[in-house]
């Protein structure tokens, strides 16, 4: 019974020990997360990280105080201290340690192992006794921190009464200590991290100022602009306070204050007057040393008049150097600081580099001041040229529309009847005014090319068409010699965007000389295609040929190469037919052999970009129900996906609209309320509140109920959106045209009809306004001349003026000037229709006075409904 009961305690006692390991097992288990869930955390700040490891470590070791030490590079200091009293954690806080066998510390940093020594009072080596006396330590655990071989840092444990740890325990704080490793190599990552980002983020502001440098360049031929920005790059590169620019005069060998930034007026005017001779005052040498002088202390530094002058105005350092463009002295750069202290070496180099290429600049700046010089100079030729030109052509363009009509009056038997010698001879001379009259039009043409004034108009317009009629107009030619005409278009080539003008032009060129130089029964061919974003023409005849060595020649004025004689022609078509095309980015070109034909080629792009947008269609054109401070209106959009934003604002901003974007429906909410837009365009699936919300939101505030809601969203829920009080609902995707247009349709809806002033001397014009406007609730008023329409505006104010050009008395010119002239009456929307063709020098005088123009052959109803529509509901016209 006896062995009984001693098997029995002995089993106690081994699942006693097991369950204390187990609990034991289970503290450390939960330590090492909490470490682990610390270094999860830690970002570059080790403090955390460091007292999550001592203070468990300190516990579960049953320690009385615990430590833990870094390597600063030169010694151990404590990064985090528990347990002991305030006097011994300052002790140890104050006290680095180094290296030796005197410490805990700087035994293990000395012998690269864990120490463990059982009594500190009985070990010999132990020298600290300021600190037995203070932390009463007696039992001490020093674990290392290892990178490597190298100890970054140390963990150490104490206990007051003598106690050695165990082994398990000192396993446990070396596993902490790896832990430490991990959290100080982290924390030295980042800081080498940051440190390449702060490098790189100088060399970015670097490049970015030589961009800017370049930028100047490029986008200004004045060179004060130029020197105006590099005297500023050059003191945010340097961070000085302010800075100068000095150009230099090769003439009087002097440098002249150019440019200065973070100057006060007084110095600039004492700088200006200040001599620098090349050579002399610190500038001077700079340039004659061709390297940077610094001067750390303007008050200690030898005097010089510039100096004088900074000195004077509270300036205390500054740094020079030179503009230097292939070894020739083109000015200086001065940066300057009011406190006393020398320019790094860093610096130094970077302002070298920068003013290397800031001398690039202003000699670029210097090059385009004199070709801008010699521009005018050429500018001023160009316009007596084109001046003489015009008087020209009014002075030969009178007679000769007396000598061609007085010819066909003649030839059609008015006086009448000619004998066959009379008629030929009258053919002759109508032929021949016909001729000079094709020859001046063409030097004209080609004089505003040159010159620069011709404008491209582009227009959509179908190349099939065109081509069509250019054979219309050499038919009856080629029917006279038998030539065989075809055409040929390719599937597919449909609208091109182009001067519609001037390709007839080009097209009737190359038709007509083909007809021209193709003997009787022969043929010719027309044919269009598609390449890669061009649209390509050929002409085709089965015509007499061009030798190789003509074949670039007849391009030039006047040339016509070695063809038959007995045609006549200006020799001017297929010069301006190729300025014409390569005013559109295209090329001509031409292919042939004698006897057997030619093509001739040209290609240009489908579509030429335009110098002013497109006029958007009657249906798609903006109103500006209320708009912002630029007379806009304002579309709030609250959308989450990049995709639908940038689509969604490529369409607006497009159509004339401010757009402000929200990227989820509590921001959506709150602009509403801060920016009262125009319209909301809404997604439903959005962050932190949703569309519905929002939706019931805004209908449920009176400030912001009366917003038109327009929900854009992949869900299909339109009978919820309008029982919420949406005004429209699209289910993407959805195309341009419908967000234009539901916008339109809210924007408008519950709006009554106004008054539409006609001003037209034609009363069946105004008839057919009055047709098309009165059944859809409009009140048209009418006037028949400019006089009478000017004054029933002031009197009337209405919503839309639609305005006739040619008119007796007070033209429509002067009708738009007089109504933009009256404050009563300077709001209104003004529509051109008018049968009028209007040249370049008419739509420059109406820009900017109009809301529309267009031909009165190219509206039907609707389209002019839905101008005036869009028009006439505008803050001007109510």
């Amino acid at each position: 019974m006896k062995e009984h009961h001693s098997e029995s305690d002995g089993l106690d006692k081994e699942v006693e020990s097991l369950r204390e390991d187990l609990e034991e097992a289970r503290e450390q288990q939960q330590a090492t997360s909490e470490v682990l869930e610390a270094l999860g955390r830690f970002e570059s700040d080790q403090g955390p990280v460091f007292e999550t490891v001592v203070q468990n470590a300190t516990r579960l070791c049953r320690a009385d105080a615990g430590h833990i030490y870094i390597f600063d590079g030169s010694a151990y200091r404590v990064a985090f201290a528990t347990g002991g009293s305030e006097p011994y954690r300052d002790l140890l806080v104050s006290t680095p340690v180094s290296p030796g066998p005197g410490t805990l510390v700087g035994r293990v940093a000395l012998e690269h192992r864990t120490i463990h020594i059982p009594d500190a009072r009985a070990d010999a080596d132990y020298k600290w006794r300021e600190s037995l006396k203070l932390g009463g330590q007696r039992t001490m655990l020093g674990v290392p921190i290892l990178d490597d071989d190298e100890v970054i840092g140390v963990v150490s444990m104490v206990r007051t009464e003598v106690n050695p740890f165990s082994q398990r325990q000192i396993d446990l704080v070396t596993t902490f200590a790896a832990q430490g490793a991990i959290a100080i190599q982290t924390a030295d990552l980042f800081k080498r991290l940051e440190t390449q980002r702060v490098e790189l983020s100088r060399r970015v502001d670097e490049l970015q100022a030589l961009a800017d440098i370049g930028e100047a360049v490029s986008s200004t031929l004045d060179l004060q602009e130029v020197l105006r920005t590099i005297v500023t790059i050059a003191v945010e590169l340097s961070g000085a306070d302010g800075g100068s620019i000095f150009e230099f005069d090769p003439e009087t060998e002097e440098f002249k204050l150019s440019t200065a930034h973070g100057t006060d007026d007084r110095l600039i005017r004492a700088l200006q007057q200040t001599r620098i001779p090349f050579g002399e005052t610190v500038v001077g040498r700079a340039a004659a040393e061709r390297q940077p002088k610094s001067v750390p202390d303007i008050e200690q530094a030898p005097s010089d008049p510039h100096l004088d002058q900074l000195l004077r105005h509270g300036w205390r350092s500054m740094l020079a150097l030179p503009l230097l463009r292939e070894d020739r002295v083109l000015g200086a750069l001065v940066v300057r600081r009011t406190t006393p202290g020398e320019f790094s070496a860093e610096v130094t180099e970077v302002l070298e580099t920068f003013a290397g290429q800031s001398a690039l600049a202003v000699q670029n700046a210097h090059l385009f001041r004199e070709i801008a010089a010699k521009s005018r100079q050429v500018e001023v030729a160009s316009r007596h040229k084109s001046e003489f030109l015009a008087s020209m052509s009014h002075e030969l363009r009178t007679p000769l529309n007396a000598v061609i009509g007085f010819s066909d009056v003649l030839l059609e038997g008015m006086f009448g009847e000619l004998n066959a010698k009379q008629r030929d001879y009258l053919e002759d001379i109508r032929d021949s005014g016909r001729h000079l009259l094709e020859l001046l039009n063409e030097i004209l043409d080609l004089s505003k090319i040159e010159a620069g004034r011709m404008r491209l108009e582009p227009g959509p317009f179908s190349l099939s068409a065109v081509l069509d009629d250019g054979l219309r107009m050499v038919r009856d030619r080629a029917s006279q010699h038998s030539i065989e005409l075809s055409v040929d278009v390719e599937k597919g080539v449909g609208i091109v965007v182009a001067d519609e003008l001037k390709i007839k032009q080009v097209v009737l060129n190359l038709l007509t000389n083909a007809v021209k130089f193709t003997p009787d029964g022969g043929r010719v061919e027309i044919a269009a295609s598609g390449i890669d974003g061009e649209v390509e023409v050929t002409v085709t005849d089965t015509g007499i040929g061009i030798p190789l060595e003509d074949q670039e020649r007849i391009f030039e004025s006047f040339e016509q190469g070695k063809r038959e004689a007995k045609e006549e022609g200006t020799g001017l078509g297929l010069t301006l037919s190729r300025k014409i095309v390569e005013l559109h980015g295209g090329r001509i070109w031409v292919e042939s052999q004698p006897e057997e034909g030619s093509v001739f080629g040209f290609t240009i792009p489908r579509q030429v970009p335009t110098a002013e947008p497109l006029e958007l269609p009657p249906d798609l054109a903006v109103a500006e129900p209320h708009g912002g401070e630029d007379g806009k209106p304002t579309i709030l959009v609250v959308e989450d996906d990049q995709a639908s934003i940038d689509l969604l604002s490529l369409h607006l901003v497009g159509a004339g609209f401010n757009v402000e974007l929200a990227r989820d429906g509590r921001e959506g909410l709150d602009l509403a309320r801060k920016l009262h837009p125009d319209e909301i365009v809404l997604d439903i699936i959005l962050p932190r509140l949703d569309g519905w919300d929002l939706l019931a939101a805004v209908k449920a505030d009176p400030e912001v109920a009366h917003i038109p809601v327009i929900i854009v969203s992949m869900l299909d829920e339109r009978g919820k959106g309008f029982a919420l009080g949406a005004a429209e609902y699209l289910v993407k995707p959805v195309a341009r045209k419908e967000v234009l247009s539901a916008i339109q349709r809210s924007l408008h809806a519950g709006e009554a009809a106004g008054k539409v002033l006609v001003i037209d001397d034609d009363p069946r014009a105004q008839d057919l306004m009055r047709a098309v406007l009165e059944p859809d609730g409009y009140t048209v008023l009418a006037a028949s001349g400019g006089e009478e329409g000017v004054a029933l505006a002031a009197g009337e104010r209405p919503d839309v003026v639609l305005l006739d050009l040619l008119m007796p008395g007070v033209d429509g010119f002067a009708v738009v000037d007089r109504l933009r002239a009256d404050p009563a009456t300077a709001e209104i929307p003004i529509v051109v229709l008018t049968s009028k063709t209007m040249t370049a020098e008419d739509k420059r005088r109406l820009n900017g006075q109009i809301s529309y123009l267009a031909q009165k052959s190219d509206f039907d109803r609707v389209s002019l409904l839905r101008l005036v529509e869009s028009l006439g509901r505008t803050p001007a016209a109510q």
